[in-house]
């Protein structure tokens, strides 16, 4: 299993809004954090999409760039690009390009994403929503398989007889499809024989079983090698030396920040005895001691047929620099040998 740490590029680790000096000092220390990833042996990185206040992660690739350019080993990827609201050819020339100065280290998790503030942004309709993301999807896959492509659709002008440069290092751009809990998305990425990367941001992990049966379903109905496909998983995690000292870090920031999205949508208050139901045996988040962790991720592997990747969604109100170093030593060092170990 690949283990790895996923960053919406948190503008501050408090929610009081900041400076443009604090982003800076953001920006500065993360990419700090995504080289001290590589040293401790993590596998990838991923960086989100959004275009509001709190985060800094509205043009991804560059900051992965930078990171590129300092570390050695560790994967750099999307997570997710909100292709929606992005022209595929530019996407692709801007991860082919993040290949190229990573020496074949890029991938795209390619997503609809969590918010909506891109539509407007962009002049796009949220009526259109799912025919936008299946044709940038399909012009996205069509780019990356054939060096020459002819292609049109409802929402680009069409393309004849298009070479788009520069090309990857990598013969084929690794692109996974980002999901949330709709069925459909599943059977898209099953039908296409993409590697699906699962969010799982609350609930049960078990219970996304039955969609992922679906996506083996579609994939061997198109024809598709099961051995060939990935599922991999991303959750709210966080690792310190003992459970009580992870919940005493973790807990504060974590009740501000969603009970200010909950806000937004209409979630209800965060409570501690909701939250502890969430990294409990069966809940989706991952926080605790590394041995809690690590049991906890074969499980979760376990339970949804084996997974290929997790990526520990980390970005948190109240936890310090040093707290996400402190964790991303945990991860790489203990918490993946353990997992490695333990897995059948």
């Amino acid at each position: 299993m690949e283990i790895g740490i996923d960053s919406f590029a948190k503008k501050t680790q408090t929610n009081d809004g900041g400076t443009v000096d604090d982003d800076a000092k953001a920006m500065s220390e993360l990419i700090e954090r995504i080289v001290h990833a590589d040293k401790v042996g993590l596998d990838v990185f991923g960086l989100g999409e959004h275009h509001r206040e709190e985060f800094l992660d509205s043009a991804a690739h560059n900051i992965l760039a930078a990171a590129a350019a300092k570390t050695e080993n560790i994967k750099l990827t999307s997570a997710v690009a909100v292709i929606s609201a992005t022209d595929p050819v530019r996407l692709f020339q801007n991860y082919a390009t993040l290949d190229l100065i990573s020496n074949g280290r890029a991938g795209i998790v390619a997503g609809r994403g969590s918010f909506t503030e891109a539509f407007p942004l962009f002049g796009l309709d949220f009526s259109d929503y799912d025919d936008l993301y299946a044709e940038k999807l399909d012009l996205l896959l069509k780019i990356r398989d054939e060096e020459q492509v002819t292609w049109s659709g409802q929402f680009r002008p069409p393309l004849v007889n298009q070479i788009v440069y520069p090309r990857p290092v990598q013969d084929k751009l690794p692109i996974w499809v980002g999901v949330g809990g709709t069925p459909a998305s599943f059977v898209r990425a099953g039908t296409l024989g993409l590697p699906l990367m699962i969010a799982v941001i609350g609930g049960e992990t078990h219970r996304f079983r039955p969609l992922v049966d679906l996506y083996y379903e579609a994939a061997e109905k198109a024809g598709h090698d099961k051995s060939t496909l990935k599922v991999g998983l991303h959750s709210l995690g966080f690792v310190a030396n003992s459970k009580e000292e992870a919940i005493e870090k973790y807990y504060p920031g974590y009740r501000i920040w969603f009970n200010q999205i909950g806000k937004e949508r209409g979630w209800p208050a965060v409570t501690m005895e909701r939250f502890e139901e969430q990294i409990g045996d069966l809940g989706a988040y991952v926080i605790g001691g590394p041995e809690e962790v690590a049991d906890k991720l074969v499980r979760h592997s376990e339970a949804l047929g084996g997974l290929s990747r997790f990526t520990f969604q980390i970005d948190n109100a109240g936890l310090s620099h040093d707290d996400l170093l402190q964790t991303f030593t945990l991860i790489g060092k203990v918490v993946k040998p353990l997992v490695n170990e333990r897995l059948p």
